[in-house]
């Protein structure tokens, strides 16, 4: 099994949601099976009681995926150099022979998040990015052809 590498802000948010499934979800969904007991004693037959069971059952897999997950979690540290793309940077690229920049956070991949600018160290940027440092030129294989960016700054998020 591998480790899940996570900021510590992904850290938190796992935790956080993980303690919500616990102490808040599953008191809700046995509520609901007492209740679709209660109100009509034929299973079988008892649409309610069945749903709540089929909540009950991926309720119970995202707990069991999420302490998996927490299990095999390694924080991602400050960089030791603050110069260098490590996994929880911000790393600024500029589009070579264009003005275009765009700003990403180095992230492992459970914390991706394109729409939010978050991508993973195994996506083709990141792969290429981790271990440069500010004013280097790298080229990006990705399935679209190949794309070459000046790194204009790195920062500790």
């Amino acid at each position: 099994m591998n480790e899940v590498l996570l900021t510590p802000e992904g850290l938190s948010r796992l935790e956080g949601e993980l303690e919500h499934l616990v102490s808040v979800e599953r008191d809700a969904v046995r509520a609901r099976l007492r209740d679709a007991v209660e109100n009509d004693g034929d299973l079988p037959g008892n649409g309610d009681y069945l749903d709540a069971k089929e909540e009950q059952a991926l309720l119970e897999r995202r707990i069991d995926l999420l302490r998996e997950r927490l299990a095999r979690a390694q924080v991602i540290d400050a960089p030791k150099d603050p110069n260098v793309v490590t996994l929880g940077a911000r790393v600024r690229l500029r589009a070579l022979g264009t003005d275009e920049t765009v700003e990403y956070r180095i992230v492992g991949s459970l914390e991706s998040d394109p729409s939010r600018l978050k991508i993973s160290n195994e996506s083709p940027v990141g792969r290429t990015v981790l271990g440069r440092r500010q004013g280097e030129r790298i080229a990006v294989e990705s399935p679209g052809g190949t794309m070459r960016f000046e790194i204009l700054g790195v920062a500790a998020a």
